[in-house]
């Protein structure tokens, strides 16, 4: 946890911003996997982390914003409990490590809620997402599950967005923390593949440095040599020559701060030519974008720069022709990079998308396209100076989407399908950084991951 203080900060702000009523902070429990005691890895949820800062399941937290007070409901551990699983915090003393000022029994939330129901309180709730909270509020609210967005609070959600997406410089150190360890992740893939090697050797090679490093993984990790499979989550392939091997995956620290890095190398020791032309491709993109991130512009425009660069590279290679401006327009491109060039990125490897995708990403100002590829676009708004980014640019060549367009005649004027025919086993390269928007600019976080080609190479044969 950080210090006290910070969590009575950012409570004090949430109850100016939402100014009026009670905000219940929804906790999580454990969650069985095949038998009660038997459970899947804990996370806390992101949002009472933010606020609340206790990494403990069977929580929850009502702030007044009338009183100015939080209450934190939850139970002092049994001694059979403590057989078990060890001694452990006492409610007052969790309560204390955020500043809290009352405690009560978990059950009395009820009578709480219906307290303010009955006196006509407004109740604010963010959108839950696990069934488990889903059928409590239900009970507590006392309205069918499929009803409870009618107590989801836009305000709520608005005011956390709002302070949630400037990162405090205690938090970016959190999330350099957490890129450092998957740098070690990275390098530790590059050095280890060989031909031969199954996907899911380096898998588990990675996810055990992740937990080594006093976390776990931010999300499934995507290492597969069929990198045009965008969330690629099998790992029971064979790597062999002449592959390349896309790596998708990040640690999240004991805070929960998440990184998110991709990485695509050789199985080989050295990039092929055609390899080579991809790659240097998605660099570009990759860096031009980072090169130019500063408050007050749109991601949208840097996204629709990054279609840019890989549109006029891919022309280059004679893969596309035509007017540049004209095929992105159109959205040609998205054959090649159908995916957002990136998101939010905090507690959590897509920072607040539980509360809304369009409400994190896009806000009154910017509507989503309904265009194949850009639709996609999880963050569109205009950038803030605190804000943590990634910047994830891909060209991959997905056989079924190149027959089924070809079979259309689509984009005919932008796309060579002729020449498409020699990379239909190529597989995909994406290259991803996290990223913050400074002042003035923008600084990549963390130590620097091997990204050009020679230092890719070098770190393949061992010498980086």
């Amino acid at each position: 946890m950080f210090q006290s203080n910070t969590y009575q900060k950012r409570r004090q702000q949430l109850i100016a911003d939402v100014e009026d009523g009670i905000i219940l902070l929804m906790g999580n429990d454990e969650s069985p996997m095949n038998y009660t005691d038997n459970t899947y890895h804990y996370r806390q949820d992101s949002n009472f982390l933010y606020f609340i800062g206790i990494d403990q399941a069977h929580l929850n937290a009502i702030i007044d914003t009338r009183t100015g007070k939080t209450t934190l409901f939850g139970n002092d551990i049994s001694v059979e409990y403590i057989v078990w699983m060890g001694p452990q915090p006492s409610m007052r003393e969790l309560a204390d490590r955020s500043g809290i000022e009352e405690v009560s029994p978990y059950n009395v939330v009820t009578n709480v809620l219906a307290k303010a129901q009955k006196e006509g309180t407004p109740i604010h709730i963010l959108p839950p997402y696990r069934a488990a909270n889903k059928i409590k509020l239900s009970q507590w609210l006392q309205t069918p599950i499929q009803d409870l967005q009618k107590w989801v609070s836009e305000k709520l959600i608005k005011a956390v967005i709002k302070q949630a997406s400037i990162k405090s410089a205690e938090e970016i150190a959190e999330m350099e923390k957490a890129v450092n360890i998957s740098r070690k992740m990275h390098i530790a893939a590059m050095r280890q593949a060989k031909v031969g090697m199954k996907e899911a050797e380096l898998a588990g090679l990675v996810e055990g440095i992740a937990v080594s490093g006093g976390g776990h993984l931010a999300y499934s990790v995507i290492l597969t040599v069929n990198g045009q499979t965008l969330h690629n989550h099998y790992h029971g392939n064979t790597l062999t020559s002449g592959r390349l091997v896309l790596g998708d995956f990040g640690a999240e620290t004991a805070m929960h701060y998440a990184g998110d890095i991709t990485r695509t190398f050789p199985v080989d020791r050295t990039f092929t030519s055609k390899q080579k032309d991809i790659y240097q491709i998605v660099l570009d993109a990759e860096e031009g974008v980072i090169q130019n991130l500063r408050p007050g512009i749109t991601y949208l425009d840097m996204h629709l720069q990054a279609a840019t660069t890989i549109t006029d590279g891919l022309k280059a290679l004679g893969i596309m022709k035509g007017s540049t401006d004209d095929a992105v327009q159109a959205g040609a491109h998205a054959m090649f990079f159908p995916h957002g060039l990136g998101h939010m990125i905090g507690l959590g490897v897509h920072d607040m998308e539980d509360l809304g995708e369009d409400y994190v990403g896009y806000g009154p100002n910017h509507q989503r396209s309904t265009q194949f590829g850009l639709k996609s676009l999880r963050l569109a708004k205009t950038l803030e100076a605190g804000f943590v980014i990634t910047v994830e640019p891909g060209i991959y060549f997905i056989p079924e989407l190149i027959a089924k367009w070809k079979a259309n005649n689509q984009f005919t004027d932008f796309i060579n399908y002729d020449k498409l025919e020699s990379y239909l086993d190529f597989g995909g390269i994406r290259i991803e950084d996290d990223v913050l928007i400074t002042d003035h600019g923008s600084r990549v976080l963390g130590e620097r991951i091997p990204k050009t080609i020679k230092e890719v190479e070098a770190a393949r044969s061992g010498d980086l």
